[in-house]
C-alpha cells in the first residue's frame, strides 16, 4: 500500500521558519519526482516545489524562490521543505506528492500518489 506521510507543519510567527517532512512507503521512492503543494482557505492547491527522483535538480514557484528549498534522502525515502523567511501568505494545508511524468512536474494532475497534508499557520 502506497503512502505518504508529511509532518512537520505548526504555527510560526512571520519571519521564522519551519522545515517539512515527507515519508513515503510502499512505492519506488528513488524513481520518483517529488513535489510540495499548497493549499490555502478558499483557494485553489497551488505548486510549491519539486526535485527529480536523484535530487539533482530542482524547482520552485516565484512566490517561495529564495525562502523555500526541497530536498530529498532516498536512503530514508524521505523529502523535505525547508522553509524560512515566513510569511502570513504562506498559511496553508502542505501536501507532498510522488509523480512519474517528465520533468518539471508542476501540475497536480501529473503527480500519482498524495499525503494527506500538514497544516502550516504563520501569525504576524
Amino acid at each position: 500500500q502506497v503512502q505518504l506521510v508529511e509532518s512537520g507543519g505548526g504555527v510560526v510567527q512571520a519571519g521564522g521558519s519551519l522545515r517539512l517532512s515527507c515519508v513515503g512507503t510502499g512505492l519506488p521512492f528513488n524513481t520518483l519526482t517529488m513535489g510540495w503543494f499548497r493549499q490555502a482557505p478558499e483557494k485553489e492547491r497551488e505548486f510549491v516545489a519539486a526535485i527529480t527522483w536523484s535530487g539533482v535538480h530542482t524547482y520552485s514557484a516565484d512566490s517561495v524562490k529564495g525562502r523555500f528549498t526541497i530536498s530529498r534522502d532516498n536512503a530514508k525515502n524521505m523529502v523535505y521543505l525547508q522553509m524560512n523567511s515566513l510569511k502570513p501568505e504562506d498559511t496553508a494545508l502542505y501536501y507532498c506528492a510522488a509523480g512519474r511524468g517528465s520533468w518539471p512536474l508542476i501540475l497536480g494532475g501529473e503527480y500519482d500518489y498524495w499525503g494527506q497534508g500538514t497544516q502550516v499557520t504563520v501569525s504576524s
